[in-house]
């Protein structure tokens, strides 16, 4: 499809359907040359799915016409959020990785000249670095920069799109000022550039124009000066906020877990109080700390607790035996690589924490008593095949979190700390597992719930916590929640009167 020559990049009528999800619907953009267009989005508005299309994950619907730049001259290059370096290498073997083989690649570069080219990349983008340490030492604004530089190293013409996924998550203060300073640059020499972010401020900042997805449609394309702060919150909010319904609360108990103080590298100060019977969420972007909370309760995530009591009792920081021992269960975000062993069993998977009570004497495992009570759980928290003597990575995603859920369930927590509880799941295994949440925090225990998905926290949740760089900004009671309050609140809107309790 020919394009016009000021374009970079065409996207017409792009749409992904996979099996029972429409993730993009007609979907239509373009780029300019030095032109910085940002992306903004709920979770789950398609901004991943349109970002995975153009790098080629995902073959997009029938239909759909992509095109760059003049004659396809145009590239596409991206830096996903984990920015893809290899940290145990330094800067300039990180960027022999991306160069890949050439002419005369089997004779060594002298080591001089990689270096000199290495440090002559990077301070083009304002930056002084070791470019012979490993990139583990730098700091994260120093990481992302290496990253950029690395996408552009051997750009034949500067007539490319460069596509930034949350760039600026875990940077703060002067170090989102350095990674602007670099974008800005790469702008000013005639690449297109998409920026993909939650943090609005930023969005203001940078962006030249602004294009919001909500539910897999394009809803807005706006240019600077044609938007606000709150015309962006509304657009990716999708709804008025209007005060919600009255509903009643529901009874807990005293507290199970008592936090003061609590810190990691995206918190910067938080306390918490999570009590029995109740389900308390905690809501937030990428890099406000909510990601990190449960984490660093558990004693699985770097960070720190000035103060903590399990059920009444003072604790010391805890790592995650002693967790366990206290009484505090963890299911993480990513449940095959830190939640479950996915190559063994579904059985033994569930009974992995706790053996202690399945074991005859001289430590022998009583095999017929842990069939029983792994064959009451799978009916319990209904795996489906009921089979589990499977191994889990032969379970669907759903199946999986149950076998997750179950084997912290057994062991009948005090606290259960969840991060992403339904991530990956599908939605009639969704109400399995809220089932479960409720049923556990009806037997006492207390639920924390980290999530990205403000409409789970709003439906299940006792009281949500918003987050906001790295400390609690709002508080809302089960009386006042609503999806479109807590996506409002995490991305600094205003809020209706009485909706939330705000705190400075």
């Amino acid at each position: 499809m020919g394009v016009k020559t000021e374009q970079l990049l065409e996207v017409r009528h792009l749409s992904k359907t996979f099996p029972g999800l429409k993730a993009l619907d007609d979907v239509s953009l373009e780029v300019a040359p030095g032109e910085i267009v940002a992306l903004v989005g709920q979770n789950g508005s398609g901004k991943s799915t349109l970002v995975k299309v153009l790098a080629g994950v995902h073959q997009p619907d029938p239909g759909a016409e992509i095109a760059l730049g003049e004659e396809g001259r145009a590239g596409l290059h991206f830096i996903h959020q984990d920015l893809g370096l290899v940290g145990m290498l330094s800067t300039i073997e990180n960027f022999d990785l991306g160069r890949g083989l050439g002419r005369g690649a089997l004779l060594p570069a002298p080591v001089h000249d990689e270096a000199r080219h290495a440090e002559e990349l990077v301070a083009g983008f304002g930056a002084r670095i070791d470019v012979e340490v490993p990139v583990d030492r730098l700091s994260a604004a120093e990481r992302t920069i290496v990253a950029i530089a690395r996408a552009l190293d051997g750009w034949e013409h500067d007539r490319n799109v460069l596509v930034l996924d949350e760039p600026t998550a875990s940077l703060h203060g002067e170090e989102v000022e350095k990674l602007f300073t670099a974008v800005r640059r790469v702008a000013a020499r005639g690449a297109g550039v998409v920026f993909i972010s939650h943090r609005l401020d930023e969005v203001m900042e940078l962006a030249d124009r602004v294009i919001c997805l909500r539910d897999g449609r394009l809803i807005a394309d706006v240019a600077r000066g044609e938007y606000d702060h709150d015309d962006l919150v509304e657009l990716i909010a999708g709804e008025a906020l209007t005060a919600a319904e009255e509903v009643a609360p529901r009874a807990h108990g005293g507290p199970v877990l008592r936090a003061r103080g609590i810190g990691a590298a995206t918190i910067v100060a938080m306390d918490l109080d999570l009590h029995a019977g109740e389900i308390l969420g905690v809501s937030g972007v990428l890099g406000s700390g909510r990601e990190e909370l449960a984490g660093v309760l558990f004693g699985a995530t770097p960070g720190e607790v000035a103060s903590l009591e399990i059920g009444g009792t003072p604790v010391g920081r805890l790592d995650p035996r002693r967790a366990i021992a206290a009484g505090v269960a963890y299911v993480p975000g990513d449940r095959r690589r830190e939640g479950a062993v996915m190559r063994l069993s579904a059985r033994e998977n569930m009974t992995l924490p706790r053996l202690r009570p399945l074991r005859r004497a001289f430590g022998r495992l009583d095999q017929r008593a842990e069939r029983r009570e792994v064959d009451g759980w799978v009916e319990r928290v209904a795996v489906r095949p009921a089979e589990p003597e499977r191994a889990l990575d032969l379970f669907s995603g759903g199946n999986q979190q149950k076998v997750v859920l179950a084997k912290w369930l057994r062991n009948e927590p005090k606290a259960l700390l969840m991060d992403e509880p339904t991530q990956g799941v599908d939605v009639g295994a969704k109400a399995g597992i809220y089932e479960l949440i409720a049923n556990a925090a009806a037997a006492g225990a207390g639920i924390l719930v980290c999530s990205s998905d403000a409409k789970e926290l709003a439906l299940i949740c006792d009281r949500v916590l918003v987050m906001r760089d790295g400390a609690v900004v709002a508080e809302v009671e089960r009386s006042r929640l609503s999806e479109a309050g807590l996506v409002r609140a995490g991305l600094g809107g205003a809020v209706a009167s009485g909706q939330t309790s705000e705190r400075s």
